[in-house]
């Protein structure tokens, strides 16, 4: 299994903190950054065998300088899909798909996004993928209306196979939201270009699921800690002060 880390966006909800340095890379718990924390929990899976850290060209010096400064147990790249701005960026989707066709990808493949911090091990996770043997998503109920409307949107039978899928529905038919941790299967990864050709679109990295499941079928994992998105100032100084409380990243939380 190989992992590849979304970090192509720029970030602009939180200027001007990512002005000049990419998300993933903002120090989240003292000078460990929110991709370290990544990392650490990548790195515990034996399967794993490499991370791919796609970013744009605006930033592949900064991951470059921050990866000749970290020693890691595996091997990790930094690809840079070429764009430099906002307006030409080629979407979420379109990231993963340029990784796969430029690495000629033939693994079972991990899609993260490069701004959570995740407060569980994925140990769990990947057991569960290699038990039903099928392309998964990371799902969790959400409470909250308006952070509904802004996630991918499930409805799940009796096997949590999915039967419904919507990004950002106005109108949200469960409250099972579905969060930017995908397992996918080395068969699957040929449709991200089928997908594309097709006018999908290359944003949110849950509109390819939502196109995939009517066509193979993708089971939902309930997540077994919590997830946090850095999406916002506030939301970055919150996960700031939780993690300045609690040094030991090794338990779930």
């Amino acid at each position: 299994m190989k992992a590849v880390i979304l970090a192509a966006g720029y970030a602009t909800r939180l200027y001007p903190l990512t002005r000049n340095t990419p998300k993933p890379l903002l120090p989240i718990q003292g000078n460990r950054t929110i991709l370290d924390l990544m990392l650490d929990r990548l790195e515990a899976l034996e399967e794993m065998t490499e991370i791919l850290i796609v970013t744009n060209d605006r930033f592949f010096q900064a991951f470059e300088q921050w990866l000749a400064q970290r020693s890691s147990k595996l091997p990790i790249r930094i690809i840079n899909d070429g764009t430099s701005s906002v307006e030409g960026r080629l979407g979420a989707v379109g990231d993963i798909a340029h990784v796969i066709e430029r690495e000629q990808l033939d693994d079972d493949l991990l899609v993260l996004a490069g701004d959570n911090v995740l407060g569980f091990s994925l140990a769990g996770y990947l057991r569960y993928f290699h038990t039903v043997e099928k392309d998964c998503i990371l799902v969790r109920p959400v409470d909250s209306l308006e952070e509904l409307r802004s996630v991918g949107v499930v409805e799940l039978d009796g096997e949590n196979r999915v039967i419904s899928f919507e990004e950002k529905p106005r109108e949200p038919k469960t409250n099972i939201g579905v969060f930017a941790l995908y397992l996918y299967k080395r068969t699957t990864l040929p449709l991200f270009s089928r997908y594309l050709s097709e006018g999908g679109n290359p944003d949110a990295p849950s509109y390819f699921p939502e196109w995939l499941h009517s066509r193979k079928e993708i089971r939902a994992y309930f997540s077994e800690g919590s997830i946090y998105d850095v999406g916002t100032p506030e939301a970055y100084a919150e996960i700031r002060a939780l993690l300045e409380n609690d040094k030991q990243q090794d338990k779930d939380w």
